[in-house]
């Protein structure tokens, strides 16, 4: 599917200074084969209330072309601090913060925007308002979409119904990839839901439990990559450093996608 590649500008979209153009350039090359792998990270920051830097560090360290983050800052200053985390993760920021329920992409410079949108879903009565954050991009001349969410623990049915509907009209017949903060475990209905349409990136290619929640006792696998069945997964995991540790109260996945 051909895209016209342009850089919309909206309100709502604050960037990072600066960014490692060339760094997410990874490309492996076979016989008669030629394979662009994509690093994708899924991170709930818990509104940088722990150590802001140490969640900064994580990222970089981990060095993922696009980064889907939830509950990024979304109320005092929320714009400028998103966009200091982009600044100090070495990314820049492609949609999201509050009018996307405080998710969050973020990408190197080495990815393209075509376009990008942010929704908010139907909300719960008792949790907070959620949302998704998406954006088409184009990387090594593959056009893909991302979406980043947050969902509730409980009542998930219409809200995974809203997602796939948003993506739907977004970015139509487009390979994508859904990743975020399920606030499920594989086996329970909401998570089952999403690796029906997609994989679960790290049950195709991780190792582990792969808890991500909460840090000071693992015991769930709460946040997960869900890529389209046309995108295969090369790797992934959980990352726990000292760092993670007192970032945020999850671990962040990341996964490795080859793009078709």
């Amino acid at each position: 599917m051909a895209i016209p590649l342009l850089r919309p500008r909206s309100a709502n979209r604050i960037y990072g200074l600066d960014g490692r153009a060339g760094e997410s350039c990874r490309e492996t090359v076979g016989e008669n084969l030629h394979v662009t792998v994509l690093r994708v990270m899924t991170y709930n920051v818990r509104s940088l209330r722990d150590d802001a830097e140490a969640v900064s560090r994580v990222i970089r360290d981990a060095a993922p072309d696009v980064a889907c983050i939830q509950e990024a800052p979304r109320f005092l200053r929320w714009r400028s601090k998103c966009a200091a985390l982009a600044r100090r993760a070495g990314m820049v920021i492609v949609t999201g913060g509050r009018d996307a329920g405080a998710n969050l992409v973020l990408s190197t410079l080495g990815v393209d925007v075509v376009a990008t949108r942010d929704v908010l879903l139907s909300r719960n009565r008792g949790y907070h308002q959620r949302g998704v954050a998406m954006a088409l991009l184009r990387y090594r001349g593959t056009s893909f979409a991302v979406l980043g969410t947050h969902l509730d623990g409980q009542s998930q049915a219409h809200q995974i119904a809203e997602v796939h509907r948003a993506l739907d009209a977004f970015a139509p017949g487009v390979p994508a990839v859904v990743a975020g903060d399920i606030n499920a475990s594989p086996g329970m209905p909401g998570w089952q839901e999403l690796a029906t349409r997609g994989v679960d990136a790290f049950a195709v290619a991780g190792q582990g439990d792969g808890f991500t929640s909460n840090v000071t006792a693992l015991t769930r696998r709460i946040d997960g990559i869900f890529p389209d069945s046309g995108i295969s997964v090369r790797s992934a995991q959980t990352i726990d450093t000292p760092d993670v540790r007192i970032a945020s109260d999850h671990l962040p996945v990341l996964a490795e996608l080859e793009l078709p």
